[in-house]
């Protein structure tokens, strides 16, 4: 490959979308590879997750040379998009992962599945064999003939460019899909050889989907049904993060309640006068459910955990705000559907409405339901947890991420008693999957910069433990708790309340302090809450990463079901 000598000229580029463009004057010809770099950079992408290949070498080389993007290798594919997505919820941008084609991709796509599942900006740059060779099924080097089918069943848009001058509008529309409403991930399949043909160096335009208007009828409809409502009640979801301030102001101005999945935790503070938390799949919640008279809800799809699966009192008078028309009305009728943009969603009711006025008596209730939802929740955990709970809410900075697994610390206490005071801090596996926590978590650690709590069972960190070497090597702020009670404990829970013998919960777990040190990562072992907490002040007080492996035998047991 000849050296070609591109030196990137990056200037302020203003933006209707709170996406950070640049402008980079790009030479007339250039390889496919550099090609890529500068359209990326013009993107706004200033650091990537993923493992180099024989088959995108020509990008690595220009990711090299030309510089301004952060490489971070993981260890995994799978964990290279689950990092790119954190990275995505933590920041409300791109997040980019770099995989290669055949074995490569299809190690993705779970990582794939849960950034789809989270609404995630997720883009999978991956490779192809080269095009003389595409779709012949021959058996070169990590043939995938079905690859791009793959992909799309996993993803918003997926493309497979075949000259290299196809390359940058195809990155562009693929970036314009997952941008368009609700986000979603895409894939972009660049044939090898393509990566180092020669193509013209001039970026076309990119222009981000412009955010939705509401329609004004529909938003008319839903100021009415406001100013009558005397037991009014918001529900907020993950798809109210990018509209925080406003969805706040709207909140505060009506005097409302709010409620939140576990994806819109932070939008309102823990702490707030208003904000109840996110148990609203407790018993105590159905009662104060049942007497409000109107539900304003903003970016949620009601999940099925969160809304008792869907057998929630809902009122009538649903008011559903959601930029994906698909979900609302989806699994509660609303009397008024709104899609569009949350934040100018928001600022229109709160325009068009009187400030609030709920009922005495409801607002008093609401209260009352907060403290039965903690009281609840507390008694699920029992002493220990709730003592460990309030170290790490003394301790942690309120800027910290916190990302859980699916597990039985983070289905408890870590989703739902964390204080979370900073919008687009709170993560957990919105599948349910067990083991993205760990890639998530060093992902939103490198967006923010901030030190970042990772809580995870020892089943479900066993799937990508080797990102604790990706932790070490890049210096990523995080603390890694592995609560350890030698299997699948929540499993075996289930088995348990149905009243079946458990069966294949059991595991064999490694010493995680002593891995965790091979791979450059420090640690220790704690058996009492005592322990914990010194442990994790030392935590705090490492530079990089650190894990922490609590004997969940040791401490007061946890229920799952209240």
């Amino acid at each position: 490959m000849r050296a070609i000598h591109f030196i990137p000229k990056l200037t302020a580029f203003p933006n209707i979308n709170r996406f950070p463009f640049t402008e980079i004057k790009a030479m007339p010809t250039m390889n496919g590879s550099d090609i890529l770099h500068a359209a990326l950079r013009a993107l706004g992408v200033d650091c990537i997750f993923g493992i180099p290949s024989q088959h995108n070498l020509a990008f690595y080389e220009s990711l090299r040379r030309l510089g301004g993007i952060r490489v971070i290798g993981t260890r995994h594919e799978q964990g290279a998009v689950h990092a790119a997505d954190g990275y995505a919820r933590a920041t409300g941008r791109l997040g980019v992962a770099v995989v290669s084609t055949g074995p490569g991709t299809t190690n993705a796509m779970t990582g794939l599945y849960e950034a789809a599942y989270a609404s995630s900006p997720v883009l999978l740059l991956t490779t192809q064999v080269d095009t003389p060779f595409l779709g012949k099924g021959r058996g070169y080097i990590h043939d995938a003939d079905g690859q791009l089918a793959m992909l799309k069943a996993v993803v918003r848009h997926a493309e497979c460019p075949v000259r290299v001058d196809d390359i940058v509008p195809a990155l562009h529309r693929t970036v314009q899909a997952i941008f368009t409403g609700r986000p979603q991930p895409g894939a972009l399949e660049i044939p090898t050889d393509l990566l180092q043909a020669t193509g013209d160096g001039n970026l076309p335009a990119f222009t981000m989907p412009a955010p939705r208007t509401p329609d004004a009828a529909a938003l008319a409809r839903a100021a009415g049904l406001l100013a009558a409502a005397r037991r009014p009640l918001i529900w907020l979801g993950g798809g109210a993060q990018g509209a925080a301030a406003e969805v706040r102001a709207l909140a505060e101005h009506l005097g409302a309640p709010v409620v939140s999945s576990p994806n819109g935790r932070g939008i309102l503070p823990h702490g707030h006068p208003l904000y109840l938390g996110c148990h609203t799949h407790l018993p105590p919640f159905r009662e104060l459910l049942s007497q409000a008279d109107l539900v304003l809800a903003i970016g949620t799809r009601f999940q099925g955990l969160a809304s008792q699966f869907w057998s929630l009192p809902m009122p009538a008078n649903l008011v559903h705000i959601d930029a994906d028309p698909r979900v609302i009305g989806l699994n509660f009728p609303a009397a008024v559907a709104i899609e569009g943009d949350a934040g100018l969603a928001a600022q229109k009711l709160r325009e068009a409405t009187s400030p609030g006025h709920a009922e005495v008596g409801f607002m008093a209730t609401a209260q009352a339901t907060r403290a039965a939802l903690d009281a609840t929740m507390t008694g699920m955990v029992g002493p220990d947890h709730k003592a460990i709970t309030d170290i790490i809410a003394r301790l942690l900075p309120a800027d910290s991420p916190v990302m859980c697994d699916a597990t039985t610390t983070g289905n408890t206490w870590g989703n739902y008693l964390l204080p979370i005071r900073t919008p687009r801090r709170a993560f957990y596996s919105t599948g349910y999957a067990i083991g993205p926590a760990l890639p998530v978590g060093l992902g939103a650690a490198v967006g923010t910069e901030s030190k970042t709590l990772v809580i995870h069972g020892d089943g479900g960190i066993m799937l990508n433990i080797a990102e604790l070497a990706t932790a070490a090597d890049a210096k990523i702020p995080a603390i890694v708790c592995v609560f350890n009670n030698g299997g699948y404990g929540g499993l075996k829970a289930l088995q348990q309340h149905a009243g079946v013998p458990p069966y294949g919960g059991d595991l064999l777990t490694p010493d995680f302090v002593t891995l965790a040190r091979s791979m450059g990562v420090p640690g220790r072992q704690v058996a009492t809450v005592a322990d914990f907490e010194s442990a994790f002040a030392e935590a705090l007080a490492v530079e990089g990463p650190f894990l922490i492996e609590t004997d969940l035998t040791a401490l007061a047991p946890v229920r799952l079901l209240a």
